[in-house]
């Protein structure tokens, strides 16, 4: 759903508005959407209303042979090396949990190397222990890395620092909070 109306709101489309095969007044904008959950990659590609702009797919991205053969395939469709924006949103926090400190840093400058701008919404730190609390109260284990995870506190603020200072980027305006306490970061490369 979010990148349907990701998709709309760029080619300035109201709800209904626009075909199937081609965007609106001759606009070319192609989306990929990647996830993890094959099963929410199924349903987003059942349900959209713009399959021959909109691309969904089932990739983790924190494979490095499986997201650069896919990732350099797809760009090469287009003639493209890099994406013009990259949107990552909820999913740092996923990524930091399951693949620790050197995961989150690692995911970050892979992006902020494929991507001109990146959009970023990265999850507060208070989200973090409540994601362990729920593991535990299912009586499983914590993340394997949450105990020493040493990039905590304020989230979009250890994000801005890496994408700024490891990655070369430039924090170009956040854009306030979320609902959710989020906090969304546009960066340029």
């Amino acid at each position: 759903e979010l990148s349907v109306a990701l998709y709309r709101h760029l080619l300035g489309l109201q709800e209904g508005e626009g075909s199937q095969e081609q965007p609106a007044a001759g606009e070319e904008l192609n989306l990929l959407c990647c996830d993890i959950d094959p099963e929410l990659i199924q349903r987003a590609q059942q349900c959209s209303p713009f399959p021959a702009s909109i691309s969904f797919a089932n990739l983790d991205i924190m494979d490095p042979r499986a997201r650069e053969t896919f990732l350099s395939s797809h760009l090469g469709r287009f003639g493209r090396s890099a994406f013009d924006i990259g949107f990552c949103m909820s999913v740092t926090m996923w990524i930091h949990l399951n693949h620790g400190d050197s995961g989150l840093v690692e995911f970050l400058s892979f992006l902020s190397s494929l991507c001109r701008y990146l959009l970023v919404e990265p999850q507060p730190w208070k989200c973090y222990r409540a994601a362990a609390r729920r593991l535990r109260r299912l009586g499983r284990s914590d993340f394997e890395h949450f105990r020493s995870l040493t990039i905590n506190g304020d989230m979009a603020e250890r994000v801005t620092q890496i994408l700024t200072r490891d990655c070369a980027m430039e924090l170009v305006s956040c854009f306030g909070s979320t609902s959710w306490d989020r906090s969304l970061l546009l960066f340029r490369s």
